[in-house]
């Protein structure tokens, strides 16, 4: 289940992608696609992507380094995305506006973050993506993408444990599902969220977002299993598994509240606490 803007969201975001269009001098065609998150919208203009975000006139201007712009000026290259051509901000009854111009390329592999068929991806996709990976790991960053407080949160109240004391961090995508990559060729979409991660959340967050369809969710854990099968990527394992038990807790991913909380359960020894509509019978 998508989190969806409702009516007036959808009017305030599509006026705001009509005012950028026309500030960049865009021509866009085709109907708007709105965020998983309920808080963008997308709409082709030629051979470009041009996206708007909004957000809390808070978070006003971009941080430097962070971001779409951050992605841009410090990820690799060689790591498949989007580029990033143009980009204008601006803020507007209460909010903060943010749009980019970006490559246009394929659609995503599933337009929720959870998997529900299987896509039918290449050894050479599945390599790509490893070393996407591998190279998003080598930029430098400075944001922290789930704090310490979060995690010290949600560990007892999803999982029945308390949270690591300690937590290994990477650079990482930070919202690797499956609405967020894109099969032929892989690009990885959406760098709103990319910082330090903890060790094997990445790939934990594909692996969770797979889970009804087991032949994938198995490769996932094959081809990061040097990630996921030591101390630190058994943690990023499982806040990924909290993150996705709390969504589940405010009414989205109906279905894979028993396969995550049974991940869960092989994870640590517990059964997740009652109350979290896991869908578990003590």
């Amino acid at each position: 289940m998508p989190f969806q803007p409702d009516g007036d969201t959808r009017h305030s975001l599509t006026a705001a992608h009509q005012k950028a269009a026309a500030f960049l001098g865009l021509v866009c065609a085709e109907p708007p696609v709105f965020g998983t998150s309920g808080t963008t919208v997308g709409r082709r203009a030629e051979n470009t992507w041009l996206r708007v975000s909004r957000s809390s006139c808070h978070r006003a201007p971009r941080p430097t380094g962070q971001g779409a712009l951050g992605a841009e000026q410090l990820v690799p290259a060689s790591v498949p995305r989007p580029r990033l051509h143009d980009t204008v901000d601006w803020t507007e009854a209460g909010w903060f506006y943010q749009a980019d111009v970006f490559d246009l390329v394929g659609p995503a592999v599933s337009s929720t973050p959870d998997l529900r068929d299987d896509p039918g991806l290449d050894d050479s996709w599945w390599t790509g993506l490893r070393n996407a990976v591998a190279g998003i790991a080598e930029a430098p960053s400075t944001k922290i993408t789930l704090r310490q407080t979060w995690v010290e949160e949600v560990f007892p109240k999803y999982l029945g444990i308390p949270a690591p004391a300690e937590i290994d961090r990477t650079t990482g995508h930070g919202d690797l599902q499956w609405a967020n990559l894109t099969a032929a060729p892989l690009k990885i979409l959406d760098w709103e969220r990319w910082g330090l991660v903890p060790v094997g959340y990445d790939p934990a967050v594909l692996w969770v977002s797979s889970l009804l369809v087991p032949e994938v969710a198995d490769r996932i854990r094959a081809e990061f299993a040097d990630i996921l099968d030591t101390p630190a990527g058994r943690v990023g394992q499982l806040i990924a598994l909290a993150e996705m038990l709390q969504a589940v807790d405010r009414g989205y991913y109906p279905e894979l509240a028993p396969l995550l909380a049974e991940q869960a359960r092989e994870l640590t020894g517990v059964t997740p606490p009652q109350g979290t509509n896991t869908g578990l019978v003590r």
